[in-house]
């Protein structure tokens, strides 16, 4: 079971590839926590049970697979069967028959399950045609969606750990690290520090107790593709961290998952097992002598702990308070011992950097952010999921082209990356090519990847609000920039969307977004004006009409918001009766209907579901001028 030489370990290799290909025929059900919320285990017990049921008249060698996350979420419970190649969406439990019988048996494609293409009508069965995943390039993701996994045969027969036995049998430490850097792999988490450089410096650091960690605790809203890395392919997350231990000599190292990620865990942790059985971790990994093994750590949920040093103060037992950036982590980090950190997706790119070639990684992406990026992409977008592509692709390619565009066809107004530490890009930057200098000249950051796009019914003045008040919940406190910082810019917005803004209060903002950029001790402090910032230079203007007109343009704030039915455009379709969650809409069906103000909460519901846009809004202080109290 163990291998102890590179000879051993191309036998393994040897294998689990001939256990693969007898497996001739799979039927791949995507079991990743979106999908599992809408029912796929259930559609993976039904399938396998057809399958069974079926006996004899089954092809030999179908096997059902459970996969981690197949990125096309909106779609899901998604199945794939290979090696057809072809794509069924939104399966139900009731469909595994006909699946079955229909496509696995006789081969047809089931019409009604295929996707959609939006635009064109057409129905597209092959995976990969479907433009969401044809525009992709995909290698921190590169085995999601294809193994299980809980199977450490079937990651190593699509490819992990080769990395790992070409450092360990033929590369030197040193050697290691100059393959990184010709990749120019830089950290994504949101930072972007050259990797290769941090890992030279930790090696170059005094001291033989030296540490690695994986940053899992993923906090941004919208964001969750580190999660589904850890859950679809945890090898891969092990593979690059015990390349790094080698790299820099670590003997060490932890894996820090977000507590609200049980299905990670529970991944990681039978990943590591398997690992260890294998001789790929622990004492004399692959029989080379190198000793390197990896512990989990489950963090509380605080979103500051996403930040390195307070990662690895939390993961001492200690608060998770950042500390002062001069002391560096390469030299005095976990227990003020030499430490590289790097985040989920970082890891996960460098057993295919390994094993396939810096220059080959250099070769996407651009000048100076080389390789792919993972995202969420999230908000108001036809296909939501989660996405991988090369550095420098435009948003308009990434929103327009694998988004499928804005949802009901409405106007795209922003999109916000980097989370609470990113800011929002207007329309008129849609042709930016991602990468991390384009976005940090454009008022955002890359972030951990999440993407939400808004349309024209987004307030920018309540989004910058809604990420001002997540951040005061989540400051750790320990600095007065950003802990009162916080507090008083967050009490001005909720004037602002109250309509109690007065003059002068964009530029108090202004004033405290610069105090904390200066003053905060980590980035939480110092990024935390990015969302403000950026909705003042690209969206003055409803700040402006909040506090002049007492007006929300989009029409979102309930306080300066009013809505009424166009007598002309109601047919009387009852829609938004049946929506008012308060009784405040009156009328029969085909006849026009009435909104009463002094009963409306101006929730926007009967806006959102009229079919014939007979809903307008307008400014609530204009009630004022029609006698209604």
């Amino acid at each position: 079971m163990r291998i102890e030489s590179e000879q051993a370990f191309q036998r393994f290799v040897a294998q689990a590839r001939k256990r693969s290909s007898a497996r001739s025929r799979e039927v791949l059900v995507c079991c990743g926590t979106g999908c599992l919320a809408n029912g796929s285990a259930k559609v993976a017990e039904a399938l396998a049970a057809e399958l069974a049921k079926r006996g004899s008249d089954v092809p030999v060698a179908t096997f059902t697979k459970r996969t981690g996350c197949h990125g096309f979420c909106e779609r899901g419970p998604l199945v794939v069967l290979q090696p057809q190649g072809v794509l069924y969406t939104r399966v139900k439990p009731r469909d595994a028959a006909e699946i079955v019988e229909k496509s696995v048996i006789g081969g047809e494609v089931i019409s009604r399950l295929v996707y959609k293409d939006p635009a064109s009508g057409q129905r597209i069965p092959g995976y990969a045609e479907v433009p969401f995943y044809q525009r992709q390039t995909r290698v921190a993701m590169r085995n999601i969606g294809r193994i299980d996994p809980a199977d450490i045969e079937d990651a190593v027969a699509h490819g992990a750990y080769a990395g790992l036995a070409k450092a360990l049998f033929t590369m030197t430490p040193e050697q290691v690290i100059e393959e990184i850097e010709v990749a120019g792999l830089r950290g994504r988490g949101g930072a972007g520090f050259p990797t290769a450089r941090k890992w030279r410096s930790c090696r170059a650091a005094a001291g033989d107790r030296k540490f690695v960690v994986c940053n899992g605790d993923e906090g941004d809203p919208g964001a969750f593709k580190d999660r589904s890395i850890m859950e679809g392919d945890p090898h891969s997350v092990i593979e690059g961290m015990v390349i790094g231990a080698y790299a820099v000599g670590a003997h060490e190292g932890f894996i820090y998952v977000r507590d609200e990620y049980p299905l990670a865990v529970v991944h990681l942790t039978l990943a590591l097992e398997q690992a260890r059985a294998r001789g790929l971790l622990g004492a004399n990994i692959l029989g080379t002598g190198f000793d390197f093994d990896i512990r989990i750590s489950r963090g509380g949920g605080a979103f500051v702990c996403g930040e390195s040093s307070a990662l690895m103060r939390s993961r001492e037992g200690k608060v998770g308070e950042p500390r002062a950036k001069y002391v560096h982590a390469t030299e005095r980090g976990l227990f003020d011992l030499p430490t590289v950190l790097n985040n989920v997706e970082t890891w996960a790119d460098v057993g295919a950097i390994l094993a396939r070639g810096g220059a080959w990684f250099a070769s996407m992406g651009t000048a100076k952010s080389k390789g792919t990026k993972a995202f969420s992409l999230v908000g108001k977008v036809k296909n939501t999921g989660l996405i991988e592509l090369p550095m420098g692709t435009t948003l308009r390619e990434i929103i327009y082209g694998i988004g499928g565009g804005v949802l009901g066809d409405r106007p795209f107004k922003a999109v916000q990356t980097g989370g609470p530490s990113g800011g929002c890009v207007p329309e008129s930057l849609l042709d930016l090519p991602v990468d991390y200098e384009k976005l940090t000249e454009a008022g955002s950051m890359m972030g951990s990847g999440g993407m939400i796009v808004m349309d024209d019914r987004t307030c920018m003045v309540e989004v910058a609000r809604y990420f001002l008040q997540f951040l005061t919940e989540e400051s750790c406190g320990k600095c007065i920039p950003c802990r009162e910082g916080l507090h008083q810019m967050l009490a001005i917005f909720e004037d602002l969307v109250a309509g109690r803004g007065k003059s002068g209060d964009i530029e108090k903002i202004e004033r405290l977004a610069r105090g904390m950029q200066l003053g905060s001790l980590c980035e939480l402090g110092k990024s935390a004006p990015n969302p403000v910032l950026s909705t003042l230079r690209y969206f003055r203007s409803e700040y402006e009409a909040h506090i002049e007109r007492r007006a929300c343009p989009a029409g979102i704030c309930r306080e300066l918001t009013a809505y009424e039915i166009v007598e002309t455009a109601c047919n009387g379709c009852h829609a938004c009766f049946k929506v008012c969650p308060v009784g405040a809409i009156t009328g029969k069906i085909k006849e026009l209907h009435v909104i009463h103000h002094d009963t409306c909460i101006s929730c926007g519901a009967c806006f959102d579901v009229c079919p014939t846009q007979a809903i307008r809004t307008f400014p609530k202080k204009e009630l004022a001028e029609r006698g209604v109290a």
